[in-house]
């Protein structure tokens, strides 16, 4: 076991007090900056950096970054939501780490959608029908896998085709899911 614990701090955002939504800071009590590139190829982490070493992953919409020594979460419901996902991000380090000698350790992000990609294919009328302010936010959202194609109402088949078939090159649910069965 590389993580025996942590100490977590919950708050709320100081630049917008009047976000509902809080944040978590976990200070870990050991160092596992080991772990980190096993970590990232178990659960196919959204991006990796080097210097310093720390993996990101988006698990229901939750920024997630994993430090050696940290891990921030950020647009929590509530502490007991915290309390849920740093309780499966200790196993899943646990596990990564236990299991290192079965992982090929994974250095870089996995591939992510091109905004321009998704952009080139919209109507960029900025009608505001999608409940988007402009086809650039909307094509944001598409990328990040908060919405779909079908949300715009006035792209037509071919041109929401071919945006389907560009996001089906990526692994969306690794980005989006924190709970594996």
């Amino acid at each position: 076991m590389i993580l025996k614990g942590y100490t977590k701090k919950i708050f709320n955002s100081e630049c917008n007090p009047a976000c509902e939504g809080v944040h978590c800071i976990a200070k870990l009590d050991q160092d596992i900056a080991e772990v980190l590139p096993y970590l990232s190829a178990a659960l196919g982490g959204y991006e990796y950096l080097n210097n310093p070493p720390a993996v990101t992953f988006k698990a229901h919409g939750k920024p997630i970054a994993v430090q050696a020594s940290q891990i921030a979460i950020n647009a929590l419901r509530s502490e007991a939501e915290a309390d849920k996902i740093l309780s499966w991000l200790q196993r899943e380090i646990n596990e990564a780490w236990e299991n290192r000698s079965r992982i090929e350790p994974c250095y870089e992000g996995a591939p992510k959608p091109n905004l321009i990609e998704v952009l080139k294919h919209l109507p960029k009328t900025n009608c505001q029908k999608c409940n988007q302010p402009t086809c650039m936010v909307f094509a944001v959202r598409i990328t990040e896998g908060n919405l779909a194609a079908d949300d715009c109402p006035i792209l037509d088949k071919e041109q929401g085709n071919r945006i389907g078939e560009y996001m089906g090159r990526f692994d969306m649910e690794k980005y989006y899911s924190w709970l594996r069965p």
